[in-house]
């Protein structure tokens, strides 16, 4: 019995596909099936029924998943233990992050964890919040940096900071002019939308509907950078986080009335798994490099 083997167990346990399962662990999916087909043929016992639709556990899948998850939880933490042992000089650092996060802040985070800590390999795994949800309750990460609502009781859920969400206006518009503008005012523009299964399109139109504001959508991108780019262009307009307004090549911004909207970004991990000593380190350098950005009814350049 290998550890590979129990992580590909419960991926397909989580996701119910072989596929996404190979996906999610980042290996073939003939080489996930055969590895599994080897665990099951050592234990003398099926572990999956597999039929065209779906896949669901067997009874004996049902009593094997929980222990397979202690021990690759326990496994982690000796790896954890003997890495804080050594002072932080070798180990594997794992973060997830929303793609609407990742590139803004965590490049100069890394560079300043890996200076102090150059031992440490750090991955990052960009995905959506879904995603990532799966990942951290695989034991596939140490730390998730998402925006609020985390609905799983089964992880920790910690707020770092609210930034406020700007509104992005083609650099010719109208209303740029304006110093303050309502919803009332953008009833008949073209809005520009993250895809569906994003964290933010979806927060984007909760405000949108508590403020009686139903936005005609023209486009939407899984890139913020790309949404930003067709505002530029005249496509249309868009709410942008702040942490993400100080790009080159930048439409116009200006804030919308009060209650202005905003998100909460979260730090998320197990219950079960306490962060590690590198995860609480790098958590304690990212909440200090959040400074909101100055960026006032200015148009960038």
């Amino acid at each position: 019995m290998e550890m590979q083997q129990l992580r590909y167990v419960i991926a397909v346990a989580m996701t119910a596909n072989f596929s996404r399962a190979a996906e999610q662990c980042h290996v073939s999916q003939p080489s996930l099936s055969q590895q599994i087909q080897k665990l099951e043929n050592e234990l003398g016992e099926r572990l999956f029924d597999r039929t065209k639709r779906n896949v669901k556990l067997t009874p004996a899948g049902e009593l094997f998943l929980p222990r397979a998850r202690r021990i690759l939880d326990e496994v982690s933490a000796a790896q954890r233990e003997a890495t804080e042992a050594t002072g932080l000089l070798r180990g594997v650092l794992t973060i997830g992050a929303l793609p609407t996060i990742a590139p803004y802040l965590l490049p100069a985070v890394l560079a300043k964890f890996s200076t102090q800590f150059a031992g440490i390999e750090m991955i990052v795994q960009e995905d959506t919040t879904a995603q990532l949800v799966k990942s951290a309750l695989a034991g596939e990460m140490d730390l998730m940096l998402a925006s609020h609502p985390i609905l799983e009781d089964r992880l920790e859920v910690r707020e770092l900071f609210t930034e406020k969400l700007w509104l992005a206006l083609p650099p010719k518009h109208l209303l740029t002019h304006r110093q303050t503008i309502t919803p009332a005012d953008l009833g008949a523009e073209r809005f520009i939308l993250m895809k569906d299964g994003h964290c933010l399109g979806d927060q984007v139109l909760r405000f949108c509907e508590r403020r009686n504001w139903r936005p005609q959508i023209s486009f939407r991108s899984a890139q913020l950078e790309t949404i930003q780019a067709l505002v530029r262009a005249g496509m249309g307009i868009s709410l942008i986080p702040a942490m993400a307004v100080r790009t080159s090549q930048a439409p116009t911004y200006r804030p919308l009335s009060d209650p202005q909207p905003d998100r909460k970004i979260v730090a998320v991990w197990p219950k079960q798994r306490p962060l590690s000593r590198a995860a609480t380190e790098f958590l304690k350098m990212f909440t200090e490099h959040w400074v909101p950005p100055k960026i006032g009814n200015c148009r960038s350049k």
